[in-house]
């Protein structure tokens, strides 16, 4: 199996279009967000596409890994069943917590798979100053 993609979302649907065939909407696409103080605590939705080849048995499993400076702030760990010859996603929460701003990376890999993982960055900014 393959990582197509993996984004930080707001909020996703799945539709049926002629063929049959499946779009997905994707909202709120994001590498960035504000909090209103610190220290907080954030549940991302990471939104992991996964293509299976038909040749493939369509087990896997997911693993994710959020680093900051080094070093691991969370994991999951998720099994992947995908139809062969079809495209599946996996929906990652983690529970990440900010003492003050900075960058998480999300380490995206199937652990049937020896190639690097995907890297997806988050940042969280500080609040906004209020105008003056």
């Amino acid at each position: 199996m393959q990582i197509l993609s993996a984004l930080f979302v707001e909020n996703f649907e799945f539709r049926q279009v002629e063929g049959p065939a499946t779009r997905i909407d994707l909202r709120g696409i994001h590498f960035s967000t504000a909090v209103r103080s610190f220290p907080t605590t954030l549940e991302p939705h990471l939104i992991v596409l996964i293509r299976c080849p038909a040749e493939e048995s369509g087990s896997d499993a997911l693993e994710t890994v959020f680093m900051r400076d080094g070093e691991e702030v969370a994991r999951n760990r998720a099994p992947v069943l995908i139809e062969p010859g079809k495209f599946g996603y996996q929906l990652v929460k983690g529970e990440i917590e900010f003492l003050e701003p900075g960058t998480v990376e999300a380490h995206c890999r199937l652990t049937g798979e020896s190639s690097d993982p995907l890297i997806v960055p988050l940042t969280v900014l500080p609040p906004a100053s209020p105008p003056a």
